[in-house]
């Protein structure tokens, strides 16, 4: 009997503590896309040290009101560091630039959506990455099959709250994992 894959997309993965890529490490990441051909997410609880929202928009040359939310810039995935990409609340589209990933969230990786936010309007939640994680056909499941990840339904708190340093106990807490009883060595019963 071979099983179907499970479709992750709108998903979070929780890094394990046996985790070999240091990248990962803790990591929760929304899956914005899974399919036959492989997956990609977001990191979403590993903020930049370095890059700011104010000094990137300064960068891109746009003006930021007086009224515009200052979103937090995330690490998104080792994959595409240059490019950002916005994961908000569904209450916002850009045309032809917008993918819906699930109910209540979806992704823009156009300009228009950063200079919407800068101008105080924009989506109701947003968070910024910049890059993103891939796995290629297969990768991801290899991976979550030798006990790397665990999967659980996306929260919106979790997603685009401000707590980076609480994100991964707070995903496997909802999952009624308590974090201290995690091994870090793998194995199957």
């Amino acid at each position: 009997m071979t099983m179907q894959p499970t479709n992750l997309t709108g998903k979070l993965l929780i890094a394990m503590p046996i985790m070999g890529d240091d990248r990962f490490a803790k990591s929760v990441v929304y899956i914005c896309a899974h399919s036959e051909d492989g997956a990609m997410g977001i990191i979403v609880n590993k903020p930049s040290t370095e890059v700011r929202f104010a000094n990137l928009l300064e960068q891109l040359e746009i003006e930021m009101a007086p009224t515009a939310r200052k979103i937090r810039i995330h690490l998104g995935g080792p994959v595409e560091q240059s490019r950002g990409f916005v994961l908000h609340s569904t209450d916002y589209a850009s045309e032809g630039g917008t993918i819906e990933v699930d109910d209540n969230i979806s992704m823009t990786a156009t300009m228009d959506v950063i200079e919407e936010i800068a101008r105080g309007a924009g989506p109701t939640s947003a968070m910024m990455a910049l890059g993103y994680a891939g796995w290629g056909p297969g990768q991801l499941e290899g991976e979550i099959g030798q006990n790397g990840w665990l999967t659980c339904d996306a929260d919106d708190d979790i997603v685009f709250g401000r707590a980076n340093d609480h994100k991964w106990t707070a995903a496997l807490k909802g999952m009624g994992v308590d974090p201290l009883m995690l091994s870090e060595t793998a194995g199957r019963a």
